[in-house]
């Protein structure tokens, strides 16, 4: 496998990115894909990909409402995967509790609620890459990268990336 610098963090990727959206309990409601591999489903493709050398997963708290996440850690923690040697990415903005009062979006109130849940659902202390999903219309730019400055600078190892 062959590995870049991450943009200018200095961080090294493999070339190639495991996308996670495609892992977490199957349905047909909530943006929950019906196609999703469960964890056992998913794992030998999981186990091929480490095998192959690649060392950045990306996944997002939305993807299959959140038990994408949930999987990835998993995968992370029974691989016995070395944390210094991975990167680990998600995402923030769309509704995780849909129709519900601060269920989404880029305020500051749900990018620390959701950072804390992906960690959660993560099983890690940090994530590498913390990404905006989309653009928040409804916040000012400036709440939101306050936001996310805060995020960075309340744990070590982390970078944002937009």
């Amino acid at each position: 496998m062959q590995y870049v610098k991450f943009g200018n963090t200095g961080m090294d990727v493999s070339r190639i990115c495991l996308g996670m959206m495609s892992f977490g309990k199957p349905g047909k409601e909530n943006g929950v894909f019906p196609w999703a591999k469960t964890y056992e489903d998913g794992k030998e493709m999981f186990k091929r990909a480490i095998k192959l050398g690649i060392n950045y997963f990306d996944t997002a708290n939305v993807y299959q409402m959140g038990t994408s996440e949930e999987i990835t850690g998993r995968y992370i923690k029974d691989f016995g995967l070395d944390r210094d040697e991975i990167v680990v990415a998600t995402k923030v903005n769309f509704e995780m509790r849909p129709g519900r009062p601060n269920g989404g979006g880029l305020s500051r109130k749900n990018i620390m609620a959701e950072i804390d849940h992906s960690l959660k659902r993560l099983q890690l202390d940090y994530v590498d890459v913390y990404q905006i999903h989309r653009l928040d219309p409804n916040t000012p730019m400036e709440e939101i990268m306050e936001a996310l400055h805060d995020v960075v600078k309340s744990v070590n190892n982390f970078c944002v990336a937009t």
